[in-house]
């Protein structure tokens, strides 16, 4: 593996707000080979990132940080109030973001998660989202904190699916700061080809998730981990690998993310035995061959 590509894991397997109470499960994040965790921030105001931060380095740990918008914040709105509202809320999460160490802010940074109106995007709500990242791209960089965004798949918005849209969006708004979050999960539905479609996300590619097809642990499913990791390894990449997994019973958290069922033993199951195979998976040594990926199950 890249010596600078980290590895890391959401907390939303603990908790749909991570906040200092939850600072004990970080020890054993670092037992397990992490070597940061990924925390949402919804609601920057009164976030306690300072405490968070200490919590977090005196583990021995780095972060990087989500965003997802919700309670009628959007970029696209035909509202300008709604959006000139939401703007001011990215940009607080921005520096939130930076004040807990994070230099990623990764995740669907233009409508709520969920929305479904019935119809495709139109071309003002394209344009809204194009001046928005412009809009925030002087923060971004005064931060110094990339915005990482998210194409998710038909069932959890309209907006954004495909990686290739994800390229188009970035280079309409020809930021910086500005790049893309590609997460397996998402790929594995909406993609013809997962590995191609990294290929072709590669200059803008700033985050990436790890994530098996059934939100289980990486390894377990029918993602094209062979040909994703051979793409890793051409592209060069050198960010963050992090393992994206949810909680089972995490009231309004688990219902957003579908989880309606426990799909391994434990959600601690899911990083715990994910990142051994990640590790494996981009290691050094040559292993890039489906019949070798398969072993590592």
């Amino acid at each position: 593996m890249a010596s600078t590509m980290k590895v890391g894991v959401t907390t939303y397997i603990w908790a749909a707000d991570f906040t200092p109470s939850h600072l004990d499960v970080l020890p054993r994040v670092k037992a397990w080979g992490f070597d940061g965790i990924e925390l949402p921030i919804f609601r920057p105001q009164g976030f306690p990132a300072t405490e968070l931060r200490q919590g977090i380095e005196g583990a021995g740990l780095e972060c990087t940080a989500a965003i997802a918008l919700v309670g009628g914040l959007s970029l696209v709105d035909e509202d300008e109030g709604v959006r000139r509202r939401t703007l001011a809320h990215v940009r607080d999460t921005i520096e939130v973001a930076a004040d807990l160490g994070a230099r990623v802010l990764a995740g669907p940074a233009y409508t709520p998660v969920g929305q479904l109106p019935g119809r495709r995007r139109t071309e003002g709500e394209w344009q809204h989202a194009v001046e928005a990242y412009q809009a925030l791209e002087p923060t971004l960089a005064a931060c110094d904190v990339t915005l990482a965004i998210e194409p998710l798949n038909r069932f959890e918005t309209y907006f954004l699916n495909t990686v290739a849209d994800g390229v188009a969006l970035c280079q309409a708004a020809g930021c910086p700061h500005v790049g893309l979050l590609f997460d397996t999960f998402h790929a594995n539905i909406e993609e013809k080809d997962a590995a191609a479609s990294l290929r072709l996300a590669a200059p803008h590619v700033r985050h990436i998730h790890m994530s098996e097809n059934d939100r289980g642990t990486p390894g377990s499913g029918h993602v094209d981990w062979a040909g994703v990791a051979g793409v890793i390894r051409e592209i060069a990449y050198d960010g963050w690998l992090t393992i994206e997994g949810f909680g089972f019973a995490l009231g309004d958290l688990s219902a957003a993310a579908s989880i309606w069922r426990d799909i391994e033993r434990t959600p601690e199951a899911i990083p715990a035995d994910g990142v051994r195979f990640v590790r494996r998976l981009l290691s050094d040594r040559d292993s890039d061959s489906t019949e070798e990926i398969g072993s590592l199950r």
